[in-house]
């Protein structure tokens, strides 16, 4: 049953392989008329792009598709370009006519040619489709692989469609591609955490089609340093990144030492300076460097990294000739750094430059559903370093993550504490199998290097409340308000505080805005964030 959507056709004139005279051009294979003698492929309509010299050659194609296919109409654009085999100027005509054309995707089918035109207009083309300028599919003709350029062979034509979703081995393909690079990000590491899952989903993303700074939060020990390195090999593969990947800790960095290993110095600059020193930012010269704890530096330094982001030019100490820098940058920060602009320790203008893809990696504390995999992950990379394999019995392995599951567990060091736990139970295994009572040993350990930490300090009471105040809450709200405000002293921001708090009901949320919650449940009692600094 013939369909009721038309199809139109857009496409080059060929100025050589359309070209023909006399009775002869029914012999030869010319694609703009071939296209239209095929049986199958009922065309509409054909807007026929043409240079303003060729308008004859045009007119003399338009007569003969109309002897083949009446039923379908010729429109003739006369299409001057200044050099055809210009990219530039090709690809802004050819976008200027797509944007003014009037498309109704509902009443109609429409395909490219893309057999005639120059490499130039046929790239173009495929540039326009595949951004989704033009709705349309790919139409490719060719002369009959019989080898007849007679009337009654008009040849072959082939109809491609680039939505990939509809090529079921590539979707399969591409899909098992995704998997494996965000399992490269995790460091193979199989987690269950649908938020974190989420999270590296976008920084996948972000890490493939940008170059922009990226800005990795979260405690010390939560992963930000491997995340950075992952991130590189993955632009080093899939986005051209052909420079070294730097590395930096920040807090390590002070006064002139700072300025002279960012962004190096001249042989006298300053005193023990006895030779040129290029920096860091100069060696990851078309690759990335890693800021960790960048919010350590000084002011001034920051200055200096903010021309060096936008202008990729910075000045070494005791120079006065500009040294040209084309790097990427990844930051890591433990800190708010809004609240460190808000103390005047960090640049305003330097966050807006940096803050355009932040990410904030959750603690080892929020991810427990994870535990299970990283410890076994630690085992591997502990087998690998030390050149020994040292497994867990099923018991040991059951004791160790019910503890390190529990509320009793802080992991307050991160994937650093996991790590030193699994290293120091593997060193001591006997004969390479970690017992249960090297689990009970470790956890004998872990708990007093956390009580060390956390436990017997004095628990302060709340310098906000009044005791009038506290007199006119319910006992029943007043533990629960008193439990909070101690999570809100030994927390560094309110996201954070609104992490620990609500570790659990917000891996069920859609949406996840720990901070609202927080500060909406602190103003139950009058109370606001700025209140509770020590």
């Amino acid at each position: 049953m013939p369909s009721s959507r038309s199809t139109i056709v857009f496409g080059f004139l060929g100025s050589n392989l359309d070209r023909a005279n006399g009775p002869e051009r029914w012999s030869k294979w010319r694609p703009t008329v071939a296209m239209c003698q095929q049986e199958d492929l009922l065309i509409s309509r054909l807007e026929l792009l043409v240079e303003p010299k060729f308008v004859e050659l045009a007119r003399q194609v338009k007569a003969d598709i109309e002897k083949v296919s009446p039923e379908t109409e010729v429109v003739i654009h006369e299409f001057p370009l200044k050099d055809p085999w210009d990219f530039q100027e090709v690809y802004e005509r050819l976008y200027d006519f797509a944007r003014g054309f009037s498309f109704d995707t509902d009443k109609a089918d429409y395909l490219i040619h893309l057999t005639t035109g120059t490499h130039v207009a046929q790239i173009c083309w495929f540039l326009l489709n595949e951004a989704n300028f033009i709705p349309a599919r790919l139409l490719q003709t060719s002369p009959s692989r019989e080898g007849g350029r007679d009337a009654s062979a008009a040849g072959r034509y082939e109809i491609i469609d680039l939505d990939l979703s509809k090529y079921d081995r590539l979707s399969t393909r591409f899909a098992q591609e995704q998997e494996r690079t965000l399992d490269f990000l995790k460091s193979g590491i199989a987690t269950k955490s649908k938020s974190f899952n989420k999270l590296i989903g976008q920084i996948e993303l972000v890490a493939v089609n940008s170059k922009a700074p990226i800005l990795i939060m979260g405690p010390t020990g939560a992963g930000k340093s491997m995340l950075a390195g992952r991130i590189y090999d993955l632009r080093r593969e899939r986005a051209g990144l052909s420079g070294r990947f730097v590395e930096v800790n920040c807090a390590t960095l002070r006064g002139d030492q700072a300025m002279s290993a960012l962004f190096g110095h001249r042989r006298g600059a300053f005193t023990g300076a006895q030779s040129d020193r290029p920096g860091l930012l100069k060696e990851a010269d078309k690759g990335l460097i890693f800021l960790d704890e960048i919010g350590e530096l000084g002011l001034d330094e920051q200055a200096m990294l903010l021309r060096a982001l936008e202008d990729k030019t910075f000045l070494p100490l005791g120079s006065d000739k500009a040294v040209q820098s084309d790097f990427q940058l990844i930051a890591g920060t433990n800190r708010d750094l809004r609240a460190q602009v808000t103390a005047g320790k960090f640049r305003d203008d330097l966050l807006a430059r940096i803050n355009l893809w932040t990410f904030t990696l959750p603690s080892l504390a929020e991810r427990r559903e994870d535990i299970a995999a990283n410890l076994d992950f630690e085992l591997e990379r502990f087998a690998k370093t030390h050149r020994r394999q040292v497994r867990m019995n099923k018991e040991a392995r059951e004791a160790f993550l019910k503890f390190a599951r529990s509320p009793e567990a802080k992991w307050s060091a991160n994937f650093r504490d996991l790590n030193a736990a699994v290293t120091r139970m593997a060193t001591l295994a006997p004969r390479g199998r970690i017992t249960v009572e090297c689990v009970e040993t470790e956890m004998a350990r872990l708990r007093e290097g956390w009580r060390e930490v956390n436990a017997d300090m004095p628990r302060k009471e709340n310098p906000v409340l009044t005791e009038e105040q506290r007199a006119a809450i319910d006992p029943f709200d007043l533990a629960q308000l008193d439990y909070v405000l101690q999570v809100c002293r030994e927390s560094k921001t309110l996201s954070d505080a609104g992490r620990k708090l609500f570790a659990v009901s917000r891996t069920k949320r859609a949406k996840m805005n720990d901070a609202d919650r927080l500060k909406k449940y602190l103003a139950r009692f009058k109370l606001r964030w700025d209140d509770l600094a020590e």
